[in-house]
């Protein structure tokens, strides 16, 4: 059986690499070219309005109040979900610990910036991936760690 404050400590270690992270970047990226660390790999200062991958950074400022709303209310759920899956199903519940780590640091963003920091860089010559953060990794790690949950490990 795991326990509910477990879940809750990976969540709030994630959450807390990530706001230091996102601090760094902030202060050591501000006004500063890309810097490239590997031909294939950049750190890059971004400020997103918008949901994931900037889909709607330039929506004119509703999309703020509709993403801190959405966050806290999937967060609650989130939350309610790991507790009553605790004890039943291990995976799922570390995945949604993830995916909850990843949902607040965002939403902390929003409510302290008014924006999400990125500042990681995934490109090949002209292309690039949109820039992203640690909470984003901990969202995309939770979703595939459900993905594979319902394929492989649910009982049906």
């Amino acid at each position: 059986m795991l326990r509910y404050g477990f879940l809750l400590v990976v969540a709030l270690v994630v959450l807390g690499i990530d706001q230091a992270t996102k601090q760094w970047a902030h202060e050591t990226l501000l006004g500063q070219p890309p810097l490239e660390l590997l031909p294939v790999f950049s750190l890059a200062l971004v400020y997103n309005q918008g949901a994931a991958f900037g889909f709607l950074n330039d929506a004119g400022g509703w999309q703020h109040y509709f993403f801190v709303s959405l966050a806290a209310v999937f967060s609650i759920v989130l939350m309610v979900w790991m507790w009553r899956e605790r004890s039943r199903n291990v995976w799922l519940a570390v995945s949604l610990s993830l995916v909850l780590s990843g949902a607040v640091g965002n939403l902390v963003d929003r409510l302290r910036n008014g924006y999400v920091v990125d500042f990681l860089l995934v490109h090949y010559g002209s292309w690039s991936f949109p820039v992203f953060n640690v909470a984003d990794i901990a969202i995309t790690i939770g979703a595939i760690m459900l993905i594979m949950d319902s394929l492989l490990f649910s009982r049906r």
